[in-house]
């Protein structure tokens, strides 16, 4: 205490004397330089953000990142919604490969130039932002779509980056996959290479909008995130901790829209206006856009046998162009990953493992041998398979001539049946006793798709990217949920395509939804992990709006009690159903939060559905004879 009032005491005549001396008191300016520029002589990369401009005069933001000293270099273009910047800026590091993802840093080091540009209206680009954009038609029409801003900025790097060899590729996951996808339409010359992973190529077959015609509620999360803002918009809030709360208080689709204020954004707009897969989206499929345009530039097509938000897009896509493509310029992969799981380590998904890190030996096997031969060389090195397969149960990598392997829904040959039988049993051989099993489904207590509290899409703890692989124990026991399975297998059983369950039901309802999920089923005791005893693994799982039932364009009421048939075709599966595990079917008629509930009385759009509409339903599946309800899998040999 006396020490401070003795330092105020001599720091009072200092001030007075400055104050006199110099007549007034300092002047302070800003500690903030107008520009700060790193001393960066010991970085092993460049970075550098340019601004390039497109033909409507609009200029698209991107940065590019490279090692020092690189010359004679091809370039890996990433066009993204997600924001260029944050994309090189993951860790501040005077090593390059610090600053991006694993996947980059791969490119990086092997000598790529990257650049990564913000999709027009967002983030640091001018322009309109439209999710989605059509290309240039019937619902695009200005002069621009995602097609010819890819070839406007391919032009301009091979123009400006003079330390580079010409030779350009594009890749990209999800959305981004997409863009490598559209770049694809009318491309530039110097596209030598492009690599969708994931990549949304139609949003309402199966991608992330609509599954069998239902509605994914869970999307609202992202295009809030993605339109509300230019940059990010954060998350949606909420006001419980467990959406299956969330979503269920809320009512319908429009009524979470409106409680929620979302009704501000116009993609959330159209895709309430469209439920159906009307004219709207035909004309953005482009699995039926693509196969029109010349197959030139060598695609590397990249799927993931989980993927819990594009599971459709890259297989169908590739099936498409195959078919078109007499020099066998596509490729496709198919990896046990999640969405975007080539791009990180992929040695477990959930509970499963796989017995070696297949991302990385994608990465070093796959994509960049197959980037090196059409950038760095004219393609003659790529020796790459047409198929690159992981085969789950196994745990090996397949090179295979064509998929499906097997034929599948789309052939005329007959896949194998295992036909639904009496006390639960699936059996190679179709019963003479004809049977019905029933259960009753109550919108007001849908199945929660994966286990309660259900946290919003990207919360902390939430474990939406595993999901696909949760055990299925916890819901098979439900009174709602019906279930057939094999004896235990004596012998391997690989399937290798898509896996149709053809169910002969009825519903006391006018409409109704059918979900179906293909399950391995692992021995009671399990030796190599013994906390997997009994793990019901989930191959493949999908579902069926039943007012699609006859065609996804137009709804039609069911009529109730009457037998139908119903076919749900499962995503795309390289399994095998390894000897002492069990084959199983589960079906049930709801799915949610990620779908919304079908009120099970005929509505004009289920979207639009009001309380009075929900109602219970019983349905029944009926089983016996050649014609009854079965499982058809695409078998092939077991090696």
């Amino acid at each position: 205490m006396r020490r401070a009032l003795t330092l105020s005491l001599l720091a009072a005549p200092l001030l007075a004397a400055a104050l006199a001396a110099g007549g007034q008191a300092q002047q302070l300016g800003s500690d903030i330089p107008k520009t700060f520029k790193p001393v960066d002589g010991a970085f092993d990369f460049e970075r550098r953000s340019v601004d390039i401009p497109m033909r409507d005069g609009v200029k698209l933001h991107a940065v590019i990142v490279q090692r020092k000293g690189l010359t004679d270099a091809p370039i890996v273009l990433q066009r993204t919604p997600y924001g260029a910047e944050s994309a090189t800026q993951r860790e501040s590091s005077s090593h390059g490969a610090m600053t991006v993802r694993a996947s980059d840093a791969m490119l990086l080091d092997a000598g790529y130039i990257r650049v990564y540009e913000d999709v027009r209206g967002k983030y640091g680009s001018e322009g309109d932002y439209v999710n989605e954009r059509p290309l240039i038609g019937p619902l695009n029409g200005t002069k621009v779509d995602h097609s010819t801003d890819a070839y406007d900025t391919i032009d301009w790097l091979v123009k400006n980056l003079k330390n580079s060899n010409g030779r350009v590729g594009i890749i990209g996951t999800s959305y981004d996959g997409m863009m490598a996808a559209m770049a694809l339409v009318k491309p530039h010359p110097a596209l030598k290479a492009s690599v969708p992973m994931n990549p949304v190529i139609n949003t309402w077959m199966n991608d992330d909008d609509f599954h069998g015609g239902a509605f994914r509620l869970i999307g609202f999360d992202y295009y809030y995130g993605q339109d509300a803002a230019k940059g990010n918009a954060g998350d949606l809030w909420r006001d419980a901790y467990d959406d299956y709360d969330v979503f269920l208080r809320a009512g319908s689709a429009s009524d979470f829209v409106r409680s929620h204020g979302l009704q501000q954004l116009p993609w959330i707009n159209r895709m309430l206006a469209h439920p159906a897969y009307d004219a709207f989206w035909q004309a953005q499929a482009l699995e039926d856009i693509l196969p029109k345009q010349p197959q030139t530039v060598p695609t590397l097509w990249v799927a993931s046998q989980w993927d819990q938000e594009d599971i459709y897009g890259a297989i169908a896509a590739y099936r498409a162009v195959s078919k078109v493509d007499p020099n066998h310029v596509n490729h496709l992969v198919l990896g046990p990953w999640a969405h975007g799981g080539a791009n990180g380590d992929g040695s477990t998904l959930g509970a499963i493992r796989f017995d070696s890190d297949t991302g990385l030996w994608f990465r070093r096997e796959v994509l960049l041998p197959f980037l090196d031969a059409h950038l760095k060389g004219d393609g003659a090195g790529d020796t790459l398979a047409p198929v690159t397969a992981f085969q789950t149960g196994s745990n090996r990598w397949q090179t295979l001539p064509t998929w499906p392997l097997a034929c599948d829904a789309t052939c005329t040959a007959p896949m194998t049946k295992l036909y639904f039988a009496g006390n639960g049993a699936l059996d190679w051989n179709a019963s003479t006793a004809n049977g019905r099993d029933s259960y009753v489904s109550d919108p007001a207590k849908p199945i929660p798709y994966r286990l309660r509290p259900i946290r919003p899409t990207y919360a902390t703890g939430s474990t939406w990217r595993q999901w696909l692989v949760d055990d299925q124990r916890p819901f098979s026991d439900r009174t709602d949920v019906l279930v057939w399975q094999t004896p235990a297998l004596t012998r391997p059983v690989a399937i290798s395509g898509a896996a149709v369950v053809d169910l002969l039901a009825s519903t006391t309802g006018s409409d109704g939804d059918f979900v179906a999920k293909l399950i391995d089923v692992y021995p009671a005791e399990y030796t190599d992990k013994p906390e997997m005893g009994g793990y019901q693994l989930p191959v493949a799982m999908d579902i069926l709006r039943g007012r699609y039932r006859e065609g996804f364009a137009t709804a039609k009421p069911i009529a109730p009690n009457q037998a139908l048939r119903y076919r749900i075709v499962l995503p795309h599966a390289n399994h095998v159903f390894l000897p002492g595990h069990r084959i199983m079917v589960q079906v049930q008629s709801s799915w949610f939060p990620l779908y919304d509930r079908n009120p099970q009385t005929f509505v004009p759009s289920i979207m639009n559905a009001r309380p009075g509409d929900y109602r219970k339903a019983t349905i029944t599946v009926d089983y016996g004879g050649a014609h009854g309800s079965a499982i058809e899998l695409p078998v092939v040999a077991a090696k």
